[in-house]
């Protein structure tokens, strides 16, 4: 069934706006048909359309889900602004695998200039990009892509989690395998990870040092170079063998 995050006022949920157009115009439900639909508390319900007006569907819970969706460990992921429609496919990929927040970062290296002007635009479509990878891969979390950050910024809002890591390509290069390891290990679930990754190009040498002076571990992702905007999937899916299928 369809998957929706909606308002939830006790036993019946209101779906409107893109999400009353998909119910209605592209997968023409009707009164009775069952849907999915979660609320801000995360929570879960299997539910019936009971009516539809000009603009608004209510849903009636039929069942209250349970079972868990998410990573036991909040991940953000930090992506230096990369070119095109790299950061849309990291949103949407990253949100599949369970990655909680996104955070574009305005690296040394970033070919886009970020213009303040159009941000609002910008920042709707991720943030739409997320919710319909989320309804997709059945989270109960809608990831938040917040706006672009300076290096300052970033560093600020780093004290808020528990590990910091930093991908970086040159500890690849000499061959440093045990650092991500090592990050993953002194995890503990419900606790938060932050991981930074550069744009094309990379990061620069001062800004993975000025990070690392400020508690960030510097990693490798093994032997190969991976771009930017694989990089991010990489690390979400080990942290979902670590920490979903490794000790099971």
């Amino acid at each position: 069934m369809q998957r929706y995050f909606a308002e939830n006022l006790g036993d019946t949920f209101l779906i409107k706006e893109d999400d009353f157009h998909h119910i209605t115009r592209v997968m023409r439900m009707k009164l009775g048909d069952e849907i999915y639909c979660v609320n801000s508390n995360q929570q879960t319900a299997r539910c019936s359309i009971e009516n539809i007006t000009e603009n608004e569907i209510e849903a009636k819970v039929v069942q209250w889900v349970e079972g868990d969706m998410e990573l036991p460990v909040t991940v953000t992921i930090v992506s230096g602004l990369p070119k095109g429609d790299k950061l849309e496919w990291i949103i949407q990929k990253g949100t599949e695998l369970g990655a909680h927040e996104f955070i574009p970062f305005i690296a040394s290296r970033s070919i886009v200039k970020w213009d303040a002007k159009k941000s609002d635009k910008k920042i709707s479509r991720w943030n739409k990009i997320a919710k319909e990878a989320a309804e997709q891969s059945h989270r109960a979390v809608l990831p938040n892509v917040s706006t672009p950050v300076s290096v300052k910024e970033l560093i600020k809002k780093a004290a808020e989690y528990d590990v910091k890591i930093v991908a970086y390509e040159e500890e690849a290069k000499l061959g440093e395998t045990a650092n991500l390891a090592k990050a993953l290990s002194s995890l503990n679930k419900g606790q938060t990870l932050l991981a930074v990754f550069g744009p094309e190009g990379g990061l620069t040498d001062s800004e993975v040092e000025l990070l690392m002076e400020n508690g960030f571990i510097a990693c490798g992702l093994g032997p190969r170079i991976l771009r930017t905007e694989t990089a991010p999937l990489y690390l979400l899916s080990a942290v979902s063998y670590h920490f979903e299928l490794l000790n099971r």
